[in-house]
C-alpha cells in the first residue's frame, strides 16, 4: 500500500463532499471541483475524514493509491482556501495590461501577445509588471502559470523574462583553459 493512500484527508467545516462511482465531488465557500478517480481506487467519508482504499493489492496499485488521494486532497484545499502563483515581469518595457477576460502582454516582440485567461482563474496585474494568477483548481492555476512564463522564458544573462516569483536563474558553467 502507499504511504500517502494510507493518510486521511481531513474534510473542514463548510465543505461538503460527494462520493460516487469513479468520482469524488468536493464543494466548499470557494467553489466546487468534481475529481475523477483511477480504475481501483475508491473513498469512504468516516466522520470528518476522507479515507482512500484500494480494490486490490499489489505495487502497481499502490501509484495510483497516491495519487488519488493526493489529488482529492488538493480539491478539499483549493475549495477552502484556493491556490495562488505570482510571476514577475522584468526587462525595459515589459508589462502587462487586463482588459477585460485577455491579458495584453509587451514583451519586446514587435507586436503585443494577447492571453486569453481561461474560465475559474482570477488573474490580478499589479504596477503592470506583477501578476497574480488564483483559482481553485491547482492544476489550472500552475497551467496558467507555466502558459504565461512560456510567452517570454527568462533569460538567464539578461536577465529579462518572465519568471516565477523568487526564481533563480542559473547560469551555465564556462570552459577552463586546463
Amino acid at each position: 500500500m502507499s504511504r500517502i493512500g494510507k493518510k486521511p484527508i481531513p474534510v473542514p467545516k463548510g465543505v461538503t463532499v460527494n462520493v460516487s462511482a469513479g468520482a469524488v465531488e468536493v464543494k466548499g465557500p470557494k467553489g466546487s471541483l468534481k475529481q475523477p478517480l483511477p480504475p481501483g481506487i475508491t473513498f469512504e467519508l468516516k466522520g470528518a475524514e476522507l479515507v482512500a482504499t484500494q480494490e486490490q493489492e499489489g505495487k502497481e496499485w499502490g501509484k495510483f493509491h497516491g495519487l488519488a488521494r493526493s489529488l482529492v486532497a488538493n480539491a478539499v484545499v483549493g475549495v477552502t482556501e484556493g491556490f495562488k502563483r505570482e510571476l514577475d515581469i522584468v526587462g525595459v518595457g515589459y508589462r502587462a495590461e487586463l482588459k477585460g477576460s485577455q491579458v495584453v502582454f509587451a514583451l519586446g516582440y514587435s507586436h503585443p501577445v494577447v492571453f486569453e485567461v481561461p474560465k475559474g482563474i482570477d488573474l490580478v496585474v499589479d504596477k503592470q509588471t506583477h501578476i497574480t494568477v488564483t483559482g481553485v483548481d491547482c492544476q489550472l492555476v500552475g497551467q496558467v502559470a507555466a502558459n504565461i512564463r512560456r510567452l517570454r522564458k527568462p533569460d538567464p544573462y539578461k536577465q529579462k523574462g518572465v519568471r516565477y516569483m523568487g526564481e533563480v536563474l542559473k547560469k551555465k558553467v564556462g570552459k577552463t583553459g586546463a
